[in-house]
C-alpha cells in the first residue's frame, strides 16, 4: 500500500509540475531563495534541478498562487540579508519562525515544524545528552540548532560549519564527537549510505524562543507576499496536495503541533 500509494503522489506532482510550467505564466513572477545543502529538505541533482520537501511545497504554492517562479541557491548564513537586498522575493529554506528573525523579516504561518536532535557515531560510548559533556559537537552556523546548542549544550565544545554536509563530512571521519540539527535531516542522513558512520543518540525538547514555532517561508517586512502565501498554504493543505508531498518524503505528520 506504501509504493503504491507514493507511486500515485509522485505521478500527481509531476503533472503539478507540468502545470505550472505552462499555466503560470499570466500571474506573478517570484524568484525564490533556499540554501540547497539541506537533504530531505531542498538539495540539487546532478542535473541541477532543485529538489526535496521544501521545493514541492515552493512550487505548490506558486501553482496555488498562479505565479510563475524560480529558484536560487544562497547560502543559509547570508540569506536573509540577499532577500532585504532583493536579491529573491521569499526564503524557503527550513527556517524556523523565531523573534530575532521576526526582527528582520515577516514570516508566513509555518508549513512543517519538528524537533532538534543529537546524532552520533555508531561506536561512541555516549548514551545521553550528559555524556556530551566535554565533547566536540558540530552544527550549521547561523542557525536555530548552532544557538541551541550554545544555550542547552554549554559543557561541549560548539563547532561551527557553513553548511551541513560539512558537519557530516567531520563527524564521519571521526574530527567531531557528535552532531545537532533537524530530526528529520538527522534521521534520514544516518539511514542513508553517507550517513551509516552514525545513529541518533536522541531528540531534544524544543525550546520555542531559539526554536520557534516551526519552519515558515520568510519574506520582506511589510511585503503582502506575506497573506498571499498564508493564503495558499491553507489551501494546499486543504486540498490534499500538502499530504501528497508530505508523503512523497515522510511516513509521519511533519506538520506537526
Amino acid at each position: 500500500m506504501r509504493i503504491s500509494t507514493r507511486f500515485i503522489a509522485a505521478a500527481s506532482l509531476a503533472a503539478m509540475a507540468l502545470f505550472a510550467g505552462s499555466a503560470m505564466a499570466d500571474g506573478e513572477k517570484y524568484v525564490i531563495g533556499t540554501d540547497s545543502t539541506y537533504p530531505p529538505f531542498e538539495y540539487v541533482d546532478a542535473s541541477g534541478q532543485f529538489l526535496g520537501f521544501d521545493m514541492d511545497i515552493a512550487r505548490a504554492l506558486c501553482v496555488e498562487m498562479k505565479a510563475e517562479c524560480t529558484i536560487v541557491s544562497n547560502d543559509f548564513d547570508g540569506i536573509i540579508p540577499a532577500l532585504q537586498a532583493k536579491k529573491f522575493d521569499m526564503i524557503v529554506s527550513s527556517m524556523s519562525i523565531t523573534p530575532e528573525r521576526e526582527k528582520l523579516v515577516d514570516f508566513t504561518n509555518k508549513y512543517y515544524n519538528t524537533p532538534p536532535a543529537i546524532a552520533v557515531p555508531k561506536d561512541s560510548k555516549v548514551t545521553d545528552v550528559a555524556g556530551l559533556k566535554g565533547k566536540t559537537i558540530g552544527a550549521q552556523s547561523s542557525t536555530t540548532h548552532a544557538n541551541y546548542a550554545g544555550k542547552h549544550l554549554p559543557d561541549t565544545e560548539l563547532k561551527l560549519y557553513p553548511t551541513a554536509d560539512e558537519y557530516k563530512l567531520d563527524i564521519s571521519n571521526g574530527r567531531i564527537d557528535a552532531v545537532i540539527d533537524d530530526v528529520v535531516v538527522l534521521s534520514e542522513w544516518v539511514k542513508s549510505d553517507a550517513g551509516s558512520c552514525c545513529k541518533i543518540l536522541t531528540t531534544l525538547p524544543v525550546d520555542k524562543e531559539i526554536n520557534g514555532v516551526g519552519a515558515g517561508i520568510a519574506v520582506r517586512k511589510g511585503d503582502p507576499l506575506k497573506d498571499k502565501l498564508n493564503k495558499a498554504i491553507a489551501a494546499i493543505r486543504a486540498n490534499g496536495t500538502y499530504k501528497k508531498i508530505q508523503d512523497k518524503y515522510f511516513d509521519f505528520d511533519v506538520y506537526g503541533d
